[in-house]
This record gives structure tokens, C-alpha cells and sequence, in this order.
């Protein structure tokens, strides 16, 4: 049996395999113009990763908790938080929707899609995929804690994040950022204190 691969080199490699999916997509992934990108060999990413599925299941996971915990920094602070500005759910929607449509997010807008495109014709690809929802349960939960029904909600982060992405679609295909930005406001104002 060889040495378990460096979990530190491991970290780096996915580090910068996460930022070149995100600048590069997944189609036409292969190994070895992304081992020449990351200044290393395919055989090591495949030490390190075990086969080019799982290298891709975790830069997806990598790139999702990114997401996730940047959204969570760019949030207008709920109400009750130390010296926080009384910003209530309304204004954290705004917030979530801002943050997730803005351009230079539109890299992981594109890898998102691409993913879940890619998923409906082939899900024997993505074995764990679920993750590219529940993932953003726990940030969403918190973020709008005052409309959910407890930390075992999970249908307010599903309906939050089903209109979020809706929306990201229709902006990403569009480019009507007036009609989509509209439809979420519609949507925040359904939203109860």
C-alpha cells in the first residue's frame, strides 16, 4: 500500500483546479491541460484525487463552499446582532440576490449551470450532486432565520434558493437585469417578519 497523497499539496492543487474550472468551465475537462495549467503531472492529480470523477466532485463541492461561505460575509446583518444595523428579510433577500447576480460572480453562475445541465443528461457523473442544493440550506437558514420555521427548515431555503436560481437563469440567458431584479422584489415582499 503507497503514502496517502499530502493533504496539504492536495489542498493547493484544489485550490487552483477549483479556480480554473471556475475561469474555464467543466466541457471538454481533460487531465492534462489541466495538470500543464496547475504545473503538475496527470498521474499526480490522479495520486492525489483517485480518478478525474472525484477531482471534479470536489472542485464542484470546493466551488460551492466558496460560494457559501462569501455569501455568508456580503450579508446585511439580521436584526438583534450586535451593533448590526436592523436589516430584516426583506433587505437579506436583496442582499443574496445581489450578491449571487453580480458579474463577477458570473463565472460560478455559468459552472452551476453548466453542472446541472450536464447532471440531467448524464447523472452517473454526479453520484452526489444533491449537495449543489442542500449545500446552501445552512447559509440561507441563518441568513433568514425570522421567516423559517426552525434549523430543520429546509423548505424555506428550497423555495429561497428555487427563485434565486430561476432568476439567475433567466438573467444569465436574458440579460434583463431591470425585469429580473423586479421579479425578486416582487418575491421579497412576500416575505414575512
Amino acid at each position: 500500500m503507497g503514502r496517502p497523497p499530502d493533504p496539504e499539496r492536495r489542498g493547493r492543487t484544489l485550490a487552483r483546479a477549483t479556480d480554473y474550472v471556475l475561469a474555464h468551465g467543466l466541457a471538454g475537462l481533460s487531465l492534462r491541460p489541466l495538470a500543464a495549467a496547475l504545473e503538475t503531472s496527470p498521474r499526480m492529480l490522479l495520486y492525489d484525487f483517485g480518478s478525474k470523477q472525484e477531482l471534479v466532485a470536489a472542485v464542484l463541492a470546493e466551488a460551492r463552499r466558496r460560494g457559501a461561505a462569501r455569501l455568508a460575509e456580503h450579508l446585511p446583518p439580521h436584526r438583534g446582532a450586535p451593533g448590526a444595523v436592523q436589516a430584516g428579510p426583506r433587505e437579506r433577500l436583496r442582499g443574496i440576490w445581489s450578491w449571487m447576480s453580480a458579474p463577477e460572480r458570473a463565472p460560478f453562475v455559468r459552472l452551476f449551470f453548466e453542472v446541472h445541465a450536464d447532471l440531467l443528461a448524464h447523472p452517473e457523473n454526479y453520484p452526489d450532486q444533491a449537495g449543489a442544493v442542500t449545500d446552501w440550506f445552512v447559509p440561507l437558514r441563518a441568513a433568514l432565520h425570522d421567516v423559517t420555521t426552525g434549523p430543520g427548515d429546509t423548505a424555506t431555503p428550497t423555495l429561497v434558493m428555487a427563485v434565486v436560481r430561476g432568476l439567475l437563469f433567466d438573467l444569465t440567458t436574458t440579460g434583463d437585469r431591470e425585469r429580473c431584479d423586479l421579479a425578486l422584489e416582487r418575491f421579497a415582499g412576500l416575505l414575512q417578519a
